[in-house]
């Protein structure tokens, strides 16, 4: 590994990617043992002002990379005796955390992502300053629901991050924006990083535009609602002098025992997958330790990567996401190919299960799973039954996952290597699943496991049912609202009246609105979560759809069961009382679906 040879790897890799991708620009550093190795900027910061990246001076954001930073300001507090990683977090603020199981939330937990919060989007993300908040407010008013017990389940949290910086500020009188910049930034010579929102006007001419695709125009700057999870601006250059010093056993920030307690105090939770760290997490590959952390803002994406034992580290960002999101694949592809090209397969073999009880094991994975990373307390959750990962047997008895693909886009191909863990054939990812009393209740893969898992969806949460039963659902609604207009114009050309009176026209009429209305609200919610920007903007749309739903959804329900009454006390025709019947449930399935999911929960707190 010499600058020269990595520089030209690097001109070999990096301009037909970005083209590729159509991604706009990107930033690499490589350091090693103690030194700048090489740092380099490809493609544009501003394509429309021809402004090439440069290394030095050009601003990325290096999205949840951030977090580093803050998990670092808690362990200098830790090292300081003011922060107890083990006590309850409830001691350090001035609000409450809700108990979950009777027990408290603790730094531990949430600087390992097991703290049991759901997913909590709102404000996280957006282009209006008019939305930012102090880190105080922000806390106080967005706690998520906890849904795990504490230490159990991975599930990665923004919120959780932004809690531990306000421990931070509460404990050293200072706020965040100003202990970074004297504790970290100061120490490492980092002048020209920024938490700050808006950013400092000096820096602002540094800052390279984001895009969505290189092809496209170009996107407004960024706010971050828990900033301390994601707001970080920097250069490369700042970028590596934070890797020397977490190389170099915290050099600057941390003392060296508080330093490898930081970087080498794991959470196994699904063996032999990777974990987390003290805030970090573990991307070991070729059997060598590696920590770091990935970064995704909407328009810039990140990696970090610490090779502890050979003191390297690699840094990357980019200012697009590109076309289909082809920033992801080539921010993995890079750091694998880094690695395989100068990093020497230490780990041992791997083995190989019979094929009898490969096929065994393999059927037992065979289901819908849910994301641990997940909302189950507001209309998030409807991601449950959209998003549910599906395992399944292909003809040849080879595993199927959904949730896994190669960089071009392709399911991973895997092959058992010890009981209960497989091997993607084309790459280094493992699949690893946790076994209860003969099942198989969770599994996860290496690109994710230190912070997200797979749990077994419930039957009564199965898309595998739900989808088609819900789309058939939706169909006889709209059939049912559609015949009455059509009828009617029927009845008009031939002059025929309509043969019913009284209740039975009322339920009539009533049950086709009630239909309607529910097609319509449905429709509504579809477009709402489309075009959702996710502040307080829609809070007034998010209510008139939980209410309106409560009235359509229960009302059509109702209405239904009113109608097919009446049907069937009626001297109708077979189909006219199978058809009211079919209402009645498709009326009932909707609502079902909508408790089910979270789009009657009556919150704006998503």
């Amino acid at each position: 590994m010499t600058k020269q040879d990595v520089d030209t790897w690097l001109d070999g890799f990096m301009p037909f990617s970005l083209k590729k991708a159509d991604v706009a620009g990107a930033v690499v550093v490589v350091v090693k043992d103690g030194q700048v190795l090489t740092q380099r900027g490809f493609g544009y910061a501003d394509i429309a002002k021809h402004v090439p990246v440069n290394p030095d001076t050009t601003l990325f954001r290096p999205g949840s990379v951030s977090k580093l930073f803050t998990w670092t300001a808690v362990m200098q507090q830790v090292e300081a005796g003011k922060i107890d990683l083990d006590a309850d977090v409830n001691n350090y603020i001035d609000f409450k955390i809700p108990l979950k199981d009777g027990k408290p939330v603790t730094m531990r937990q949430i600087m390992t992502h097991t703290a049991g919060f759901e997913e909590h989007g709102k404000e996280t993300i957006f282009d209006d300053p008019q939305y930012l908040t102090s880190l105080g407010d922000y806390v106080k008013r967005s706690i998520p629901k906890r849904i795990y017990a504490g230490g159990s389940t991975p599930s990665y949290s923004n919120y959780a991050t932004a809690l531990a910086a306000y421990v931070v500020e509460r404990v050293t009188k200072m706020s965040f924006d100003d202990y970074i910049e004297q504790r970290i930034f100061k120490p490492l010579g980092m002048t020209r990083s920024s938490f700050r929102q808006p950013l400092q006007k000096t820096l602002m001419p540094l800052m390279a535009t984001g895009y969505s695709q290189a092809s496209a125009e170009p996107s407004k700057y960024e706010f971050i609602g828990p900033a301390p999870a994601g707001s970080l601006a920097s250069p490369g250059a700042d970028m590596a002098k934070f890797m020397i010093a977490h190389l170099n056993q915290g050099q600057g920030l941390l003392k060296p025992e508080t330093a490898r307690m930081m970087h080498d105090t794991p959470l196994t939770l699904l063996p032999p997958l990777n974990r987390m760290e003290l805030g970090f997490f573990e991307t070991n590959i070729n059997g060598r330790q590696v920590i770091g952390h990935l970064g995704d803002t909407q328009l810039f994406h990140t990696a970090l990567h610490l090779f502890m034992n050979e003191k390297v580290g690699l840094y990357m960002s980019f200012n697009s996401t590109g076309e289909q999101a082809g920033v992801g694949p080539l921010r993995r592809a890079l750091f694998e190919d880094f690695a395989d090209r100068y990093f020497t397969d230490l780990s041992k073999p791997d083995g190989r299960v019979d094929d009898k009880t490969a096929a065994e094991h393999t059927k037992m994975l065979v289901g819908q799973w849910l994301n641990s990373r997940r909302a189950e307390s507001n209309f998030y959750a409807i991601g449950n039954l959209l998003r549910q990962a599906s395992v399944s047997v292909d003809a040849k008895g080879k595993l199927v996952v959904s949730a896994g693909r190669t960089a071009n886009g392709k399911l991973m191909k895997w092959v058992e290597i010890a009981p209960f863990v497989w091997r993607n054939i084309d790459g280094h990812e493992r699949l690893a699943a946790k076994v209860v009393d003969g099942k198989i209740v969770r599994w996860s893969i290496d690109g994710i496991s230190p912070f997200m898992v797979f749990d077994r969806a419930p039957a009564s949460q199965s898309s595998t049912w739900i989808l088609p039963l819900l789309y058939a659902s939706v169909g006889i609604l709209l059939l049912t609202f559609l015949h009455w207009p059509v009828s009617a114009l029927i009845r008009r050309n031939y002059k025929a009246p309509l043969a019913l009176q009284g209740r039975s026209l009322l339920a009539y009429r009533g049950v086709r609105l009630g239909a309607g209305l529910t097609v319509a609200l449905l429709t509504a919610w579809f477009i709402t979560v489309s075009t959702l920007k996710a502040t307080p903007a829609f809070d007034a749309r998010l209510w008139s759809l939980q209410i309106g739903g409560l009235i359509v959804f229960v009302g059509g329900v109702v209405l239904a069961g009113w109608n097919l009454l009446i049907a069937t006390r009626e001297k109708r025709g077979w189909f006219g009382k199978l058809w009211a019947a079919l209402i009645l449930l498709a009326a009932v399935m909707v609502l079902y679906t909508a408790w089910t999911f979270g789009l009657l929960s009556m919150t704006v707190n998503y």
